[in-house]
């Protein structure tokens, strides 16, 4: 299992290879929003975050989010670790405190930040490709370091299915 440092060192090393294949395929703009969302992913978003890790430092004041996340999903789950699943429960934790915040604020309208991702994918497609496929590639770089890119429980249910 990679340390903290080894993690981000490697997130940072990728970032611009991510970010000109993705460009080199989807456009500059794409690229360049590939680059960031594997950075993001990768130093803010990290399947690390329900452990006292780089990432959860990073947020500073607002780690406090991530509270509900790292008590309610067990480290190296399939809910944090999972490939696209845990991408998912992060999004839906920062988009669930992005509702909340947009209820309590009157000049903000929760049910356009909950149409912002299906907007999106209709009128920039390949720039909303870019930013979930940056994401997710620094998941699979997390979980490659850390030496099996399946979650712990998936590997003891594949052990289990052997022994039968």
């Amino acid at each position: 299992m990679a340390s903290g440092q080894h993690h981000d060192r490697a997130t940072l090393g990728w970032s611009l290879p991510i970010g000109l294949a993705a460009g080199s395929l989807l456009g500059p703009t794409a690229g360049v929003i590939a680059f960031t969302a594997f950075l993001f992913g990768g130093l803010w978003l990290s399947p690390d975050l329900d452990t006292q890790s780089n990432a959860l430092h990073r947020w500073g004041p607002l780690g406090g989010i991530w509270w509900p996340y790292r008590r309610l999903i067990p480290h190296r789950s399939i809910w944090s670790h999972g490939p696209l699943v845990g991408t998912a429960v992060r999004l839906l934790v920062l988009l669930g405190w992005t509702v909340l915040i947009s209820s309590l604020v009157p000049a903000i309208n929760p049910n356009k930040v909950l149409t912002a991702l299906p907007w999106a994918l209709q009128n920039h497609p390949q720039e909303t490709a870019a930013l979930l496929l940056g994401l997710e590639a620094s998941v699979w770089l997390h979980l490659l370091q850390d030496g099996d890119p399946w979650p712990a429980e998936w590997t003891r249910h594949q052990r289990r299915r052997r022994r039968r």
